[in-house]
């Protein structure tokens, strides 16, 4: 079986609940593997049909269970959430296991300055694929996938497949503002002001604009009621 590795960006870890979890790339579209391989978008559209209608989701291993070498190796760290194709590739979310190894896990991606690993690869059958007819083309265009597991790995093949971000018990930037423009009812710039300076840099930007401090407490107050 082969697999084609892509990369963690961020890792975003939290949640309500203290969750264990993180979301990223399996497979970026139209870029060349290690292995010499393309994916193209759609290619997962069967696996992803399937696992909705079924509730049976591809696994989430670490290290593609070293390659079956062991029986605990082949025990999952945890579950996959979600998934979904986008403009850029595999999009998955999942969640690690309150065990040994998914605490492991979970801890590796949130080391500091860097993550200990990042990385994310798929297991996967090929279905459907076209071969280089040219010197510079892809050894393989893939065009269906089987996709059996999704790893946690330290070298993915596909450089580009990689954690997105982990979830800790805080939010993400891009979630933060999210929630400030849609439920708080701030402007883009109003959030950006407030995430980069505070309630000081958004007082100014209101200032600036002529707005009594009474509109910025009142705001300030829906925002605090609105994370709680």
């Amino acid at each position: 079986m082969p697999n084609a590795a892509v990369e963690l960006r961020e890792v975003k870890l939290a949640g309500k609940d203290d969750a264990m979890t993180f979301e990223g790339y399996g497979a970026v579209f139209n870029n060349i593997d290690s292995y010499g391989d393309t994916i193209q978008p759609g290619a997962f559209a069967d696996t992803l049909a399937v696992a909705r209608r079924s509730g049976r989701w591809p696994a989430m291993l670490m290290q593609h269970g070293g390659y079956g070498m062991g029986a605990d190796d082949m025990t999952p760290v945890g579950i996959w959430t979600d998934m979904a194709e986008d403009g850029k590739g595999l999009y998955v979310n999942g969640t690690l296991a309150d065990t040994p190894r998914g605490r492991e896990a979970y801890a590796l991606l949130k080391m500091s300055p860097r993550p200990a690993i990042d990385g994310l690869s798929i297991g996967y059958i090929a279905k459907e694929w076209t071969a280089r007819s040219k010197p510079d083309e892809p050894r393989r265009t893939l065009k269906k996938i089987d996709l059996v597991e999704i790893s946690l790995v330290t070298f993915p093949a596909n450089g580009k497949a990689r954690v997105q971000a982990v979830k800790a018990g805080e939010m993400s930037e891009r979630e933060l503002e999210k929630l400030l423009v849609r439920d708080a009812g701030f402007s883009r710039s109003e959030a950006l002001a407030l995430m980069r300076e505070g309630a000081a840099g958004l007082k100014a930007m209101r200032d600036a604009g002529d707005s009594g401090n009474h509109e910025l407490a009142g705001e300030i107050r829906r925002l605090i009621e609105t994370l709680n």
